[in-house]
């Protein structure tokens, strides 16, 4: 397993070794014990959460404001970009943002910390989304922020409109949205 910090620090990519012949291909997606040497963060992975988009659609930013959630973030088809936002008013890199495009061909994954908004745009047809998280979800804690908010001026790289649920399309701008201290 690789690991490589981006930008945000706290952001990493994480590249698992693919073992590959001419039969397909094998991978560990997840080891406990090597995401803990390799990453020195001892995060326990409480649910996991697979997700399926027709391309252009856009999801996020989402968060939990209590019971925050880390994500483990893969694509096991298709592919996306995974946005990363820091929303911890205290941290130096606070309306910062990292993407990364995630796809089945490149294996990578994205892990989002605690104190993070997250959302990705397919890029595909289609694109399956598997996510790890630390922290159950709690409907009663999820928060939005705008996915276009200028303060945070994210650069989708897209031409069309997103497809957006109606939750995001009124998501507040971080400016008025809850946050961390």
């Amino acid at each position: 397993m690789k690991v490589t910090p981006t930008k945000i620090p706290d952001i990493l990519i994480i590249e698992p070794q693919v073992f590959s012949d001419d039969r397909g291909f094998f991978f560990e997606s997840f080891n406990g014990k090597s995401f803990q040497e390799k990453t020195g963060l001892n995060i326990n992975f409480v649910q996991d959460n697979h997700s399926r988009s027709s391309q252009n659609v856009l999801r996020g930013l989402h968060y939990q404001i209590k019971q925050p959630q880390a994500k483990l973030v893969r694509v096991i088809a298709g592919e996306i970009l995974d946005i990363g936002v820091d929303i911890r008013k205290s941290s130096p890199t606070f309306g910062q943002w990292v993407g990364v495009i995630l796809s089945a061909e490149n294996k990578q994954q994205l892990l989002i910390p605690e104190g993070f908004a997250h959302g990705f745009l397919v890029l595909s047809e289609t694109a399956d989304v598997l996510y790890k998280t630390n922290n159950y979800y709690n409907k009663e804690f999820d928060r939005a922020i705008r996915w276009n908010d200028p303060d945070i001026n994210i650069n989708w790289n897209s031409k069309t409109s997103p497809i957006l649920s109606e939750k995001d399309q009124n998501a507040p701008f971080l400016k008025d949205a809850e946050i961390f201290d």
